[in-house]
């Protein structure tokens, strides 16, 4: 799996000033220890500046950011990363995520609080290990959560867990959905109250192991000709618990109408699928993977077709690109995260950055990183 390229850990400065300060201070040399934190200061200042924004939560280390407005206040539904000291492989074990915390804002610059831990893998009898990307929908005086989670024979399905409040504590179901597999579940409601999942993620998101309709482990994480595989989708049923009707193919096609061959890996879908509705469009937006991008697609139904469109969000500083968009207070913002905390693949944070539609209804680029 190609890395990119990443900066200096940045608490490593700290370290070092941490331990020239103390040395000065054995010596009496208090000014010189003042100088050498203020000096300290100015280098994560310095280095904190390369960042378009910063990290909404730094106690704790958080990826793949869904986020809603429930109530008049944003709600942020991340996966939990922890250093489960898991070797890292292509197929991402060391994403060897176990609970998930929910956080809110009364608005975007405002304070985050954290809810505590709303679901943990303990709890959930089908669940075995690596609690992934999750989401939430509001309905029928109830909240859901949704999360993929690998089950005892290694195998990604999506449960869902229910609350009478947005932060949780969540109770699951006993078994996950039904005609559920691999990851990054995402819940979109119409304006008409009809509620659609859209899922998957080829690679260690095994996707690519139900391309026959039946689970294949020794299927190759993507296909090297032909089309490249598609994300999923289902309506939902009315009580949000499961599936209503059968999982079908999110058609993602390119400006003459055709879908991408499997080489194409700047605009294929990899994993994070996300919808969201502007001016009567609906936009599907994905990651490309191992190229880094956060794309988008443009269509007329919440069923599709989508027509790619470009790049919502270049390459952050790390290996994975997730997201999600949601307007609040007349303003459209993406979440995101990357590595700037920790400078390690698998320990990210959370971010978020306003996002604009153009006149046309296309997306303004956003480039994560300041040149």
């Amino acid at each position: 799996m190609t890395r990119i390229k990443q900066a200096k850990y940045l608490p490593m400065v700290f370290l070092a000033a941490s331990a020239f300060t103390s040395a000065c201070n054995k010596q009496g040399g208090s000014e010189t220890a003042t100088t050498a934190e203020q000096n300290t200061s100015a280098s994560a200042d310095s280095a904190d500046a390369k960042y378009l924004s910063q990290p909404l939560v730094r106690d704790m280390y958080t990826a793949d950011p869904s986020a809603h407005v429930f109530n008049g206040k944003i709600y942020i539904y991340p996966s939990h990363d922890i250093d489960a000291g898991t070797p890292e492989n292509d197929n991402g074990d060391h994403f060897d995520m176990r609970d998930y915390h929910v956080f809110s804002m009364d608005s975007v610059n405002g304070k985050v609080t954290d809810h505590g831990v709303a679901l943990d893998v303990k709890d959930v009898k089908w669940a075995a290990r690596q609690m992934w990307a999750p989401d939430a929908a509001y309905k029928n005086g109830k909240y859901y959560f949704y999360f993929p989670a690998k089950d005892p024979q290694n195998v990604f399905r999506i449960g869902v867990a229910t609350s009478t409040s947005p932060t949780g504590p969540f109770k699951p179901e006993p078994t996950p959905i039904a005609g559920s597999y691999s990851i990054d579940p995402a819940v979109y409601t119409d304006e008409d109250g009809t509620s659609y999942m859209y899922f998957g993620g080829i690679w260690g998101g095994q996707l690519q192991r139900w391309a026959t309709g039946k689970y294949d482990s020794t299927a190759a994480p993507e296909p090297t000709t032909g089309n490249a595989l598609l994300p999923k989708m289902a309506k939902m049923r009315a009580d949000m618990l499961g599936f209503d009707g059968p999982v079908k193919d999110v058609q993602l096609l390119d400006k003459n109408g055709k879908p991408f061959p499997a080489s194409d890996h700047e605009r294929r879908f990899f994993e994070a699928a996300w919808v969201h509705k502007y001016n009567g469009k609906y936009y599907f937006s994905y990651s490309t993977g191992d190229t880094h991008n956060i794309a988008y697609a443009i269509g007329d139904s919440p069923a599709g077709p989508f027509t790619y469109q470009g790049v919502i969000l270049k390459p952050v500083q790390g290996w994975t690109n997730h997201h999600s968009i949601v307007e609040s207070n007349g303003k459209w913002y993406l979440f995101y995260h990357d590595t700037q905390l920790s400078n390690k693949t698998y320990l990210r944070n959370i971010k978020v950055t306003e996002l604009t539609h153009n006149p046309d209804g296309t997306i303004q680029t956003i480039n994560p990183l300041k040149s």
